[in-house]
């Protein structure tokens, strides 16, 4: 019996944890060892590690972050890695009928995986530009505050009452460009292989209709798919608290023809959108 695969896309912060952690209450194996919770994703990542390290050592050698935090589309997969990849596969698909697994990183790799893995099944998670970056500067000045807040009592001061806005708004002028520009660079990798791909081979899915339709998404799975699955209420897991909220990052891009092409992307990408 064929082995059926389901890989999950989709941009850092666009809810790839959210539906990897509610796929997994669902009975479909994700991993043996997922990445641990942090700062971000208190709940955990869901992501497995023999993908994440894998990924990291691709970036390393192309002298790209390990993140995965980058715009750029051409990175070389060696044929070191290549192989390491088939092993995993293989050793995946000798213990599993059927699984899957998570990472961002997926998204920059998605022409290798096309190729090891001729017929997976593709779950792409999309989300705003706007929702995303925000996202990602929030989580970055987390990181930042909990660095100040751990100093003494003055130096707590002086962050609370004169520091923190001023650093706020720094970080967001600093940063805001670059991760719409990454927001670009993963969802349009996501566009160009969805259009290679047979129509019966992936399903894309808006992140704000994962508190909605995550029946319908699980019937998909399982009647179109036929994978093994038990439905769970993705309530259960979703915590509205853990969410944060968007803020206006429109105001911290100074190339404003980004905001163009990030527009025209995600109207692209609705095109594809099932579930709306």
């Amino acid at each position: 019996m064929q082995n059926k695969t389901l890989i999950i896309a989709g941009m850092h912060r666009s809810g790839t944890s959210l539906i990897t952690h509610w796929l997994s209450e669902c009975g479909l194996q994700l991993g043996e060892n997922f990445l641990p919770a942090g700062v971000g994703n208190v709940d955990g990542h869901y992501e497995d590690i023999e993908f994440l390290k894998l990924h990291e050592e691709i970036l390393n050698d192309n002298h790209l972050p390990p993140t995965g935090l980058t715009d750029e589309h051409n990175i070389d997969v060696s044929l070191y890695h290549r192989e390491k990849l088939k092993s995993v596969i293989r050793i995946k698909n000798a213990l599993y009928p059927q699984w899957g697994w998570k990472d961002p990183r997926t998204c920059l790799f998605l022409d290798t995986y096309k190729e090891l893995l001729p017929d997976a099944r593709y779950l792409i998670v999309v989300r705003d530009y706007q929702s995303v970056v925000s996202s990602l500067l929030q989580r970055d000045f987390v990181f930042l505050e909990k660095k100040y807040l751990a100093r003494g009592y003055f130096d707590r001061l002086v962050w609370n009452h004169f520091r923190r806005k001023r650093r706020l708004k720094k970080l967001y002028n600093q940063k805001a460009e670059d991760y719409l520009k990454i927001w670009i660079a993963y969802n349009e990798e996501i566009l160009k292989n969805i259009k290679t791909l047979p129509e019966s081979a992936y399903v894309m899915i808006n992140y704000s209709l994962l508190n909605t339709k995550d029946d319908h998404i699980c019937s998909f799975l399982k009647n179109h798919w036929h994978l093994s699955l038990k439905y769970s209420r993705f309530k259960d897991i979703y915590k509205d608290k853990l969410i944060s909220k968007p803020i206006n990052t429109d105001a911290f891009i100074g190339n404003k023809s980004l905001l163009s092409k990030a527009n025209q992307l995600q109207t692209n990408l609705n095109t594809y959108m099932a579930f709306s």
